[in-house]
């Protein structure tokens, strides 16, 4: 039995305190990329089906990629610069920062857990200094996104499939940790919290929050 522990941090309203997918539309729309009319009132409705629990996440992710691949990389990559300095650097708090380094300073293997998309995502866990993320993957062609989905979205059951496939990469099984820690704020990932060692809800949803009373698990705050 390896004596590896396993760390894995859901990002948005756990790492974070805000949704980074939720605050990329709407910068989009800040900026002027995206039509205030036709997309504010959509991304406000699918982050409140999330919240609920009700995401259909293929239909969402139908609108949540459409941006991405009406641009050019070099225009994506110029405002998510801007994106990361004005909207995610703000919702990296201390107690986020500390919890990490913790596991990393204990030499956990450690990964990002998200359903947002990747190209939104790999400069956050980067800023955590987390080298391993799962995410959502949208489909490129030819150095262009298509707004399509590469493989499993990382969504609920998702998450729970890719987390194994990435360990599988690695040569390894969930089982095979001495301690498995899963930290979420959202009744979305009680897929995965129920598959590790040590399920830790994050500043909860009521239902997460509810279910973690039931089960007994750990509950903290990083705000």
């Amino acid at each position: 039995m390896s004596t590896l522990r396993l760390a894995l941090f859901d990002l948005d309203n756990t790492l974070l305190s805000g949704d980074s997918d939720y605050e990329w539309g709407q910068f989009l729309i800040e900026r002027g990329v995206l039509g205030r009319a036709e997309y504010e009132a959509q991304n406000a409705a699918f982050f409140e089906q999330y919240k609920a629990g009700t995401l259909d996440i293929h239909e969402y992710l139908g609108f949540a990629l459409r941006p991405l691949a009406a641009h050019a990389l070099h225009d994506l990559d110029r405002w998510h610069e801007e994106f990361m300095a004005s909207c995610i650097l703000p919702m990296i708090g201390k107690p986020a920062r500390a919890l990490v380094e913790r596991h990393r300073a204990a030499g956990d293997l450690c990964a990002v857990v998200t359903a947002t998309n990747s190209f939104v995502t790999v400069p956050i866990a980067r800023a955590f200094g987390i080298d391993h993320l799962i995410a959502t993957e949208p489909e490129t062609v030819n150095g262009r996104y298509t707004g399509r989905v590469a493989g499993t979205p990382c969504f609920r059951e998702g998450k729970v499939r890719r987390v194994e496939d990435w360990l599988a990469g690695l040569g390894r099984t969930m089982t095979e940790f001495s301690d498995s820690a899963f930290y979420s704020d959202s009744q979305n990932d009680l897929p995965l919290l129920e598959r590790v060692t040590r399920p830790v809800a994050v500043d909860p949803d009521v239902k997460l929050a509810a279910e973690a009373a039931r089960r007994g698990w750990p509950v903290i705050s990083l705000r």
